[in-house]
């Protein structure tokens, strides 16, 4: 059975820069791929290789500390080129180099059952592309969720369908839905938009969603169909990670292909390019980006939520696109950020442009300083949750955890402030206020 979301909250940016649908797709093979363990929260690395080893698509580079049956692996056969630590020796990357050795492949992974499929999905490195409610981290393999969702669109800025992604069939759908639905008492709910072009079937209860970004959150939707509450977990995954886990189920392995979309008005000519988790940026941009002679900044993702790279960096997970946009901080305009140039991108009616023009162009500067919080309520207008999400943030700011409980801290994740940091105008670090509200209240709780 289908049912119908619609929410009105919240705001879809006119970028410049996206890809057309019938733009072409570009195949590269990279030549070197990086895991970063700092991209699945939750997860305390510990290494199962070294630098030098010769390393199969889909082994095992590192496992984690309090639950060593789950893995990150290699998306690439190769050799490992280099650990690259930070401080107090914590791991950031482990970059894989392609090489012509022939290593053999890891044994092919039973999913027959409930039990067998958790540990495929932990041996594979599936395991940790899923998220869990509360704390937004990778789930504990020792809690059984109360429900699971499945987000089937990403409705950020410039992002490309997920129907296209190489993972995505009718068949791997089919199968993940009914293994994965064993894993959970509760329901399985599958979120798509009205134009979706596979059939969500039973024992999954399909959610059309209907409204401007952040639609596509899984908090958004968890939060508008079955909140969480206190005591309570629920697990989330994209639309690609279910038909990878499809595609464990039937045969055996897991896929590391992948489709990033390079977009962004920086970018010569928009277009989705067809490559391997964690792949090179440098390959992926290469020769791709215009001769404008500004300063430009790279994101691993979108504008929103996307992580600042660099050329020599590699794609982060979860992220599907690469965005690229002027710096801003060569920019000598006049007036500065009180211009009325039709240029600027703003979301409100009073400015007299901002409703007018088709497409921005915009770059990375703030245009503005950090101030105390001014409770303007212009989160609440494009958070489509029943929380105060200005009073939540006061609450993790003074570290008050009956009041952050009672505010719904255990709905929320940090991309779902993403697009409320955009329009505040006191340009509060929102994500980052509640990634540090979540780590506190998970170690002062558990």
């Amino acid at each position: 059975m289908t049912y119908t979301l619609k929410l009105k909250r919240g705001l879809d940016l006119r970028i410049e820069g996206a890809v057309a649908p019938d733009a072409p797709v570009e195949t590269v093979s990279p030549a070197a791929v990086a895991v970063c363990p700092g991209d699945f929260e939750g997860f305390l690395p510990r290494l199962d290789v070294r630098e030098g080893d010769a390393v199969a698509q889909g082994q095992p580079l590192m496992h984690d500390k309090n639950n060593p049956e789950i893995k990150l692996c290699s998306p690439l056969a190769g050799t490992v080129e280099s650990v690259v630590r930070g401080e107090r020796r914590k791991i950031l990357r482990v970059v894989v180099k392609a090489s012509d050795d022939a290593v053999a492949a890891p044994a092919a992974l039973s999913a027959d059952g409930p039990m067998q499929l958790r540990q495929a999905m932990q041996q594979s490195g599936l395991w940790a592309e899923m998220r869990q409610r509360p704390y937004d981290i990778v789930p504990d393999p020792a809690v059984e969720p109360r429900d699971i969702f499945v987000t089937a669109f990403d409705s950020a800025p410039l992002a490309l369908p997920l129907e296209k992604h190489p993972a995505v069939s009718q068949q791997r759908l089919d199968a993940a839905v009914a293994a994965l639905s064993q894993l959970t008492a509760g329901h399985l709910y599958v979120c798509t938009r009205r134009d979706f072009a596979l059939n969500v079937g039973a024992p999954a209860l399909h959610y059309v969603v209907d409204g401007p970004h952040p639609a596509g959150n899984a908090g958004v939707q968890i939060a508008n169909i079955a909140p969480v509450n206190k005591s309570e977990t629920v697990w989330t995954l994209s639309l690609v990670t279910l038909c990878r886990i499809g595609q464990l189920i039937i045969e055996g392995r897991r896929g590391f292909d992948t489709l990033v979309g390079l977009c962004g008005s920086e970018v010569k000519r928009p277009h989705a390019i067809a490559t391997v988790d964690g792949a090179d940026i440098a390959q992926l941009v290469r020769g791709q980006l215009k001769d404008s002679g500004a300063h430009l900044r790279i994101i691993s993702g979108n504008v929103l939520t996307g992580v600042k790279v660099d050329v020599d960096d590699y794609l982060r997970f979860p992220y599907r696109q690469i965005t690229v946009i002027p710096e801003g901080d060569d920019v000598d305009e006049f007036m500065g950020w009180a211009s009325l140039s039709p240029a600027k991108m703003s979301v409100s009616r009073s400015f007299p442009f901002s409703r007018f023009t088709r497409l921005f162009r915009p770059d990375a500067r703030m245009l503005g300083g950090h101030r105390a919080m001014i409770m303007s309520e212009t989160a609440d207008k494009v958070m489509p949750m029943d929380i105060m999400p200005e009073y939540l943030l006061k609450a993790i700011i003074s570290r008050d955890i009956d009041r952050m409980e009672a505010l719904g801290i255990y709905e929320v994740a940090p991309e779902d402030f993403a697009l409320a940091e955009y329009v505040d105008p006191s340009k509060t670090e929102m994500q980052k206020l509640v990634r540090e509200g979540l780590d506190y209240l998970r170690k002062e709780t558990e």
